[in-house]
C-alpha cells in the first residue's frame, strides 16, 4: 500500500498512484472518494446521476470522468491496471472493496 504524492509539479495524488503502482507491477489501484463509485455526473449535484459498477479505462476518458485525472487513467490504462473506486466515507469500505464486496466502480483495460 502506497500514499501521498509524487512532489513533482502538475502531478496530482492520482497520477503519482498511477505511476508507483505501474513501477512497483502493482495488482490494481485502490481509489478512495466521497462517493461510491463513478458516476456519469456530480451526484450529489444531479440526484438522477448514474453510478456505473465496471467500465474501461478508454470510456472513463471518453467520457471525461472526473474522478480521476486523464494522465492517470493513461497511466492505468497503458500498464494494465484495474482501478477500484470506492467511498472512503462508509465504514468498512477499504475492506469491503479490497474483498471485492460492497458498492464500487471497477475500471478494467
Amino acid at each position: 500500500m502506497l500514499g501521498g504524492g509524487t512532489g513533482n509539479p502538475y502531478f496530482t495524488t492520482d497520477t503519482g498512484a498511477a505511476l508507483r503502482a505501474a513501477e512497483l507491477k502493482c495488482d490494481a489501484i485502490f481509489k478512495a472518494t466521497n462517493v461510491d463509485g463513478i458516476y456519469d455526473d456530480d451526484p450529489k449535484k444531479n440526484p438522477k446521476a448514474k453510478r456505473f459498477d465496471r467500465l474501461t479505462h478508454d470510456e472513463a476518458l471518453a467520457r471525461d470522468l472526473k474522478v480521476m485525472d486523464a494522465a492517470a487513467f493513461a497511466l492505468a490504462r497503458d500498464a494494465r491496471l484495474p482501478i477500484i473506486v470506492f467511498s472512503l466515507r462508509e465504514k468498512g469500505s477499504i475492506t469491503s472493496a479490497v474483498k471485492g464486496e460492497g458498492k464500487f466502480t471497477t475500471v478494467v483495460p
